[in-house]
C-alpha cells in the first residue's frame, strides 16, 4: 500500500476572536511509513495541528508537505485523496442508509463505478475484518463496528497517510484490542492523537508530546513515558499500576 512522508514547518495558526496562538510554531517531520503517537493535553493544539494536514484548516503561517505535495489551495483535491482523517465520533463519518453506499461514497465521486465499485468495497471492508457488513445501516452497528467502517470509508480512497483522532474512545476492551490489531497491520504513514498513552506505547515506537502549540517533545514512546516529571508538566498520566517497561 502507498505511504507518504509528512513535513511540517513552523505551522502557526489563531482561531478568529482569539488573542492567542493555537498553534505557535510547530514543526514535526514523520518518515513515510511510520507510525507515530500525538500526545498533549486538552487545548495543547493537537487536533488543530491535524486538521490542517488535510486543508480542513486553512494555513495562515507555515509549511506542509506530504510526500512532494505541498498542502495548498491548488492541491487540496490531491491532499484530500491522499490524507484520511478518522474522526473521534465514528458517527461524523457515517451519513449513509447502508455501509456500502458510505464505503463507496468517495471513490464513487473520484469516478469509480459498477463492478469496480462493488468489488473495492467488498475488499476494503475484509481489510477491516466487517465483511458482511455492506448492507446493514451503520447507525445500527456497535461503537467498535462503527469505527472499522469508519476506517473503511477512509481506506477506499487509497490513502498514503492516516491520521486518527481518539481512536479508541467509547471502545470495550475487546473493541480496543481487535482496532489496535487492525491499525497495526496497516501500511500507511500514522499520525495517532490519543491520550490513551497504552495504546501509543502499543502501536508506535515514536511519540510526541504537544503543548502550548507546539512539540515540546519528541523520542521513543518508551522512554516518554518512563519520565514521569515530563508526563506530570504536560497534564498526562498513565493508567495506575501501568508499567510501560512491561510491554
Amino acid at each position: 500500500m502507498p505511504s507518504s512522508s509528512i513535513e511540517v514547518r513552523d505551522l502557526r495558526y489563531r482561531y478568529p476572536g482569539e488573542h492567542h496562538d493555537a498553534l505557535t510554531g510547530l514543526s514535526l517531520s514523520v518518515s513515510a511509513g511510520e507510525r507515530v503517537a500525538v500526545l498533549g493535553p486538552n487545548g495543547s493544539g493537537k487536533t488543530t495541528f491535524v486538521m490542517h494536514l488535510n486543508g480542513l484548516l486553512s494555513m495562515q503561517s507555515g509549511e506542509i508537505a506530504i510526500g512532494d505535495t505541498s498542502v495548498t489551495e491548488d492541491h487540496l483535491r490531491e491532499i484530500r485523496r491522499r490524507v484520511g482523517a478518522v474522526f473521534q465520533d465514528a458517527d461524523d463519518q457515517l451519513f449513509m442508509t447502508t455501509v456500502r453506499e458510505d464505503v463507496a461514497f468517495g471513490p464513487a465521486n473520484l469516478g469509480v463505478t459498477g463492478d469496480e465499485l462493488n468489488a473495492l468495497v467488498e475488499q476494503t471492508l475484509a481489510r477491516v475484518g466487517a465483511s458482511g457488513y455492506a448492507d446493514r445501516n451503520p447507525h445500527h452497528l456497535s461503537g467498535g463496528e462503527k469505527r472499522r467502517v469508519a476506517i473503511a470509508t477512509v481506506l477506499s480512497m487509497n490513502p498514503d497517510v492516516l491520521i486518527l483522532d481518539e481512536p479508541t474512545s467509547g471502545l470495550d476492551p475487546a473493541g480496543r484490542r481487535e482496532l489496535i490489531d487492525l491499525l497495526a497491520g496497516l501500511d500507511q504513514t500514522q499520525l495517532i492523537v490519543t491520550h490513551d498513552l497504552p495504546l501509543a506505547l502499543q502501536l508506535c515506537e515514536r511519540s510526541v508530546i504537544v503543548s502550548g502549540g507546539q512539540v515540546v517533545a519528541d523520542g521513543a514512546t518508551a522512554e516518554l513515558l518512563a519520565d514521569e516529571a515530563l508526563l506530570a508538566q504536560h497534564r498526562l498520566e498513565l493508567p495506575l499500576g501501568f508499567d510501560p517497561s512491561r510491554l
